[in-house]
């Protein structure tokens, strides 16, 4: 027994110290480099998150995976560990933006005037849509966008029409307004910041109120010469709208 620790002993002599130095290193972190690992992969996780809201917000869905894991200052191999394609990416962003604007609609409708509420809605619509390119491109495009993307469009759709009738009902929005409108609203918001935005990143608000005041119900008002979409045919137009998205 003895002689054989003698060996063992001699054996680990032999080997040269920066080898068994880190040996022994690796072997010593072993037993807590699962916590920090963690942490770091959430750390990454939020860090491509926040990196690719921006990237989309500023340039909509156009950027691909590398162009996020360059924003975000990580390596690629580290974007696709944690989202397989951009459209998962999408979904973990837009969802909830989606949920956003629900709430907002149904803060919105719990307001006691129904033109205040409708007012509020829709600045709050467009202030989001003019100032995140991709969120106009995600709303109001069908192409993109998975199942959680789907089901919170589909939760915004009737509340949004809930609006409308309301403050037609009480007489504060002109006759042959509809909800198929606001998507058009928020796409002509985001339109102006577009082409306005470097120079002035607020002039977007100016053509909401002049919107908003144009939907006002008088007595003296002609009737719209052009009728709205229908559902039916918002839904085709947003099958169609492609804007540049995943790859």
């Amino acid at each position: 027994m003895f002689s054989g620790q003698v060996i063992g002993a001699k054996w680990i002599k032999s080997i040269p110290f920066g080898v068994m130095a880190i040996t022994l290193g690796a072997m010593n972190s072993c037993p807590t480099a699962g916590r920090p690992l963690r942490r770091d992969a959430e750390l990454n996780r939020r860090r491509i998150i926040d990196a690719a809201q921006e990237l989309f917000a500023a340039k909509g869905l156009e950027p691909n995976l590398n162009d996020v894991a360059r924003h975000a200052g990580v390596g690629v191999g580290t974007v696709y560990r944690r989202f397989p394609g951009k459209e998962q990416l999408i979904e973990e962003i837009y969802a909830d933006g989606l949920g956003m604007l629900t709430g907002l609609a149904e803060s919105a409708l719990r307001l006691e005037d129904s033109w205040l509420g409708f007012e509020f809605y829709v600045r709050q619509m467009c202030e989001k849509t003019a100032t995140d390119r991709a969120m106009r491109e995600i709303v109001f495009s069908k192409a993109y966008g998975g199942e959680r993307v789907r089901e919170a469009r589909d939760r915004l759709v009737p509340l949004l029409q809930q609006l409308v009738a309301r403050a037609q009902a009480d007489g504060h929005l002109r006759d042959g307004v509809s909800s198929t409108d606001l998507p058009i609203f928020a796409l002509l918001a985001g339109t102006v910041s577009e082409f306005a935005g470097e120079v002035d990143s607020q002039l977007w608000r100016r053509y909401v109120e002049m919107l908003l005041d144009g939907m006002r119900a008088r007595p003296d008002q002609d009737g719209l010469p052009v009728a709205a979409l229908a559902d039916t045919t918002l839904d085709r137009v947003m099958q169609m709208w492609e804007p540049a998205g995943p790859g």
